[in-house]
C-alpha cells in the first residue's frame, strides 16, 4: 500500500507572477511570497504552495477548462468583504439572487440553501420567501476577480485564514471522484460520499434539471450532481459542466495543473502505469526532485517526489 498523497501546488500561468503574488499576500496575509524550484510562488500556512510560470500573452480563458477557480477560508466573511471594498484594486463580483435582477456579494445575504445544497431553486426561492425565510448574514461566500483573470473565492466563517480548495466542473462528478479515489487513494469529505453500489461502469449521473441560487451566472448555477475529494485539508470540490462543451485540457490555461507529493515516484509510475491512466510526461527532473504528469478526470496533474 502507497501512502495517498498530500496537496503539493496549484500551478498558474501568469504574465506578471510577482504582481499576483503581491495582490493574494495583501489579500491573504497568511500567506507569504517564497520560490520552489526557482520559479516564484506563494506559500501558505498548510504547507501548500499557488506556483506561478510567466507567460509572455495572458493565459486563455475560453475555452473553458474542468478547474473553475480556487479559495480560501476567512475567520469572518463579512470583515472580509468591507475590507476588500475599502481596496479599489479589488474587484468584487456579485451574485444573483434568483429573484429578478437582484445581487448580494456574499451568499449569507440572501436565502441560505437546503437539503445540503448551497442554492435554492426558483421554486425554493418562492417557498422560502412565502415561509419567511430570511437570510443568516453570518458566513457564507463571495468572490472576487484576481489577477490573470483568475476566480478566487473566500469563505466564512473558519478557525483560521487559509488556502482551502480547488473547485472543478467535472463532466461527471460521481465519476471523478471514484477515480481519485481509485488510482490516488482520495478521502472524501463527509457528505460527499456516493451512493452505495455506485461503480465506474454506473456512476454517470445526469446533470440536475434545475439551477439554483446565488450563483455568479444570472441564470443560476447547476449544483447536482455534486461530488468531492480531499487532499490533506485541500478538497476538490466539484460540479459537473454546465453546458455541454467538453472541457480544454488545462495545460497551457491559467489553471495549468494540480500537484500532489508522493514519498516514492518509481512505485507510483508502476502503479498508475499498471492502472492503465494516462502519462502525459515520463519522470523528469523538478527543482532539487522528480516529477512526473499523468491525466486526470479532466485536467493534468503532476505527482512530485517528497522524501
Amino acid at each position: 500500500m502507497l501512502a495517498a498523497p498530500r496537496f503539493h501546488h496549484l500551478h498558474l500561468n501568469s504574465v506578471d507572477p510577482d504582481a499576483a503574488i503581491d495582490f493574494y499576500v495583501k489579500r491573504f496575509p497568511t500567506g507569504e511570497r517564497t520560490r520552489w524550484g526557482g520559479a516564484p510562488a506563494l506559500r501558505v500556512p498548510n504547507d501548500a504552495l499557488l506556483l506561478f510560470e510567466r507567460v509572455a500573452t495572458p493565459p486563455p480563458a475560453e475555452p473553458r477548462t474542468a478547474i473553475w477557480h480556487f479559495g480560501w477560508h476567512v475567520p469572518d466573511t463579512w470583515s472580509t468583504l468591507r475590507a476588500f471594498q475599502a481596496q479599489p484594486e479589488v474587484t468584487l463580483l456579485p451574485l444573483y439572487t434568483g429573484d429578478g435582477a437582484g445581487s448580494v456579494w456574499v451568499s449569507s445575504d440572501t436565502w441560505p440553501g437546503t437539503n445540503g445544497i448551497l442554492g435554492r431553486t426558483a421554486a425554493q426561492i418562492a417557498e422560502a420567501k412565502a415561509s419567511g425565510v430570511q437570510p443568516t448574514r453570518t458566513g457564507g461566500f463571495g468572490y472576487l476577480r484576481g489577477p490573470d483573470d483568475a476566480l478566487v473565492e473566500y469563505a466564512g466563517n473558519h478557525p483560521a485564514e487559509r488556502f482551502n480548495h480547488v473547485h472543478f466542473l467535472h463532466e461527471d462528478p460521481v465519476c471523478a471522484q471514484l477515480w481519485y479515489q481509485r488510482h490516488l487513494g482520495a478521502q472524501v469529505p463527509a457528505g460527499r460520499a456516493p451512493a452505495p453500489g455506485v461503480t465506474a461502469s454506473t456512476c454517470q449521473v445526469p446533470r440536475g434539471p434545475d439551477r439554483t441560487f446565488p450563483a455568479l451566472e444570472r441564470d443560476g448555477l447547476t449544483r447536482t450532481p455534486v461530488a468531492a475529494v480531499a487532499f490533506g485539508d485541500i478538497t476538490f470540490p466539484a460540479y459537473m459542466r454546465q453546458d455541454d462543451r467538453p472541457a480544454a485540457p488545462t495545460r497551457g490555461h491559467l489553471y495549468d495543473h494540480v500537484a500532489l507529493s508522493v514519498g516514492d515516484l518509481d512505485a507510483w509510475m508502476d502503479k498508475l502505469r499498471g492502472e492503465g491512466v494516462a502519462i502525459l510526461e515520463a519522470p523528469y527532473p523538478l527543482a532539487e526532485t522528480r516529477a512526473f504528469m499523468i491525466e486526470g478526470p479532466s485536467e493534468a496533474i503532476e505527482l512530485v517526489e517528497v522524501r
